[in-house]
Formats: structure tokens, C-alpha cells, sequence
């Protein structure tokens, strides 16, 4: 194995249940091979700022059951400079910390990637965003709390639906991305689903919402908020110019999403991917995320990441219509 003394783990980007759990499973996981932790605060901005922590077996007790991140998470435009990214790398130095794992999304890899290059750093990813969608991975930490998290809320609004025969257009995140919201559409039992990823037979939809209200039956429609018309208010607006409003309502579920006790398969794979990126340092890799790929835990080049690929279950979109009778 090689030589590491000290590993530091940040989390960057959108914070993600499980985020927690998988900083404690980095800290004990290098304390049992005899290495140092340090946690660095608020992700690249304490690089470059010299926020670390020290931490050792004590300070991650009683966190592997909460959301968000002890240390901190934040964009840092200023890491896109290489003066930057050089005070970071001194910092780094100074402690002699000789390895980096970075706990968020696609963006957050490739600044690591390209810090890594550029001052020799051994780095490793670990993917964690409530999107699901990093490339070359089945599973992203904090999406199964984020989908459950979802399911509550529909169910809840669901009620209020039926008992006064509504629709109900709920917008969920993802700006980018609709593989949260194709998801809970299919899990939730949704009429409909609206998502960056496909134009909208607008059509066909408005047809479909006639025949709904003409029946007087209630209606779930998940919105992403990124989706190619807008989010939920939008797709509301639209429906208001074709006299369709009377009875649909907006719900916009936000950044509740985001936060709350991470599910047991957010913990579980935190756990196993934490341990897995201390191992693959300390066998000598580098530029590498860790992943899930039908069920096993797999290190993959992390530039791929950078290649989007077609969207996850896009199949689900047949489900969903297929028992939609309206």
C-alpha cells in the first residue's frame, strides 16, 4: 500500500442526505489504517481559505443519522482560478495532507480533477447529488431520501386532491435533470410527468387534463423545475390561457427535498463508498469516483463523469402512461 499520512474529505455543491454518513465512514476507515482525517470546511472555499478540522474517531459519533454536512458545503467560483487553486494546494502542504476525497457532484469532480493534475494530488470522487445523475453510476448518495421524501408529500397532497377532485401540478428539483422527478412519478402514481429531458406533446396533455376534469377526477402531475416550459407555475400559466386552471393547484415541494434523515440505502452506500475511497488511495489510485454498478461498488475514471449520458429509466415514462387511463 501506499504511503498516505493524512487524507482530507470535503463535501461540495448541493448538500445530500447521506453526506454525513459518508465523511464518518472516510474518518474511521483511515483512522483504522492509521491515518490522519481532516475535514475541510464550507468544500473548496476552506482549500483555499485554510479551514480544516482534525478529526478523529469522536467527532463523526451520532452523525450517520443526519441530513445535510457537518462540514459545510458552498460554490466556490474562485476555485476556476489556478491562483486559487494554488493557495489551496500550499494549505494542503502545510498540514501534510497527502490525499483528497470530494464528496459531490459532476461539477465538484472536475475541479478536483484538474487541481489533482495540476499539483500531482491523489483524489478521490464520490458521487453524492439528490439527481441521480452522474454518468457511469446507478446511484448517487441522498436520491432514495430525496424520492422518499417526495413520496411523503404527494401522498399527503394527494388526499387534499381527491377529497376535492383537483389536479395537482407538484414541482420537484432539478433544473438540469428529471430523473427525480421521472422516479417519483412512476413510485407515486402519477398521471403525468414534465422533464428537461423531452419535448411535450402539450397536445396531448391538455387532452388528457379535459377528460380528467370532464370525469371530475382528481390528478397528480409531477413538474420538474427545470423543465423545458418551466416549473410547475409556468405549466400552470399555460394551462390558465387554455381555460384549464379552474381546478388545478401548484405545490413546490423546494429544498425540503434536500434535507431530513437519510433513508437506510443512503447510509448504506455512504458507508460503502467512504470506505471504498480511502482503500482506493491507499493502493496508489487516483482520479478515480466511486460508484454503484448492479449492486456492486466499482471505481470508475472520474472525467467520465464529464460525458452525459441518455437519462436513467427513461422507460419508466411507458409505466406511467401505460396506467394513466384518462
Amino acid at each position: 500500500m501506499v504511503k498516505i499520512q493524512n487524507i482530507a474529505v470535503l463535501t461540495s455543491g448541493g448538500d445530500a442526505p447521506g453526506m454525513n454518513a459518508c465523511v464518518r465512514a472516510v474518518v474511521r476507515a483511515a483512522i483504522y489504517h492509521g491515518i490522519g482525517a481532516y475535514g475541510v470546511i464550507d468544500g473548496f472555499n476552506g482549500l483555499i481559505k485554510n479551514q480544516f478540522k482534525k478529526l478523529d474517531y469522536h467527532d463523526v459519533s451520532n452523525i450517520i443519522q443526519r441530513g445535510g454536512t457537518i462540514l459545510g458545503t458552498a460554490r466556490c467560483p474562485d476555485f476556476l482560478h489556478k491562483k486559487e487553486r494554488k493557495k489551496a494546494f500550499i494549505n494542503l502542504q502545510a498540514l501534510k495532507i497527502d490525499a483528497l476525497i470530494i464528496i459531490g457532484g459532476d461539477g465538484s469532480f472536475k475541479g478536483a480533477s484538474i487541481f489533482s493534475h495540476e499539483f500531482d494530488l491523489p483524489i478521490i470522487g464520490i458521487p453524492a447529488t439528490i439527481d441521480n445523475d452522474i454518468t457511469g453510476t446507478d446511484y448517487t448518495i441522498g436520491f432514495d431520501t430525496a424520492l422518499n421524501t417526495i413520496i411523503d408529500a404527494v401522498d399527503k397532497i394527494r388526499d387534499t386532491a381527491s377529497s376535492h377532485h383537483r389536479v395537482f401540478l407538484v414541482e420537484v428539483m432539478g433544473n438540469n435533470s428529471g430523473i427525480l422527478a421521472l422516479n417519483a412519478a412512476a413510485a407515486s402514481g402519477a398521471e403525468e410527468v414534465f422533464m428537461p429531458e423531452r419535448n411535450e406533446d402539450l397536445q396531448k396533455f391538455e387532452e388528457k387534463l379535459r377528460r380528467a376534469l370532464a370525469a371530475n377526477k382528481s390528478s397528480i402531475i409531477i413538474v420538474a423545475e427545470g423543465d423545458q416550459i418551466g416549473g410547475a407555475k409556468e405549466v400552470f400559466a399555460y394551462l390558465k390561457d387554455k381555460n384549464l386552471s379552474d381546478k388545478v393547484r401548484v405545490a413546490v415541494l423546494g429544498h425540503m427535498q434536500r434535507g431530513g434523515s437519510p433513508s437506510f440505502l443512503d447510509r448504506l452506500n455512504a458507508t460503502l463508498f467512504g470506505e471504498q475511497a480511502v482503500v482506493e488511495l491507499l493502493q496508489g489510485n487516483t482520479n478515480l469516483y466511486i460508484g454503484m454498478h448492479n449492486n456492486k461498488v466499482i471505481a470508475s475514471d472520474i472525467n467520465h463523469t464529464q460525458v452525459k449520458s441518455p437519462p436513467k429509466n427513461m422507460d419508466y415514462l411507458k409505466i406511467i402512461r401505460k396506467l394513466s387511463v384518462y
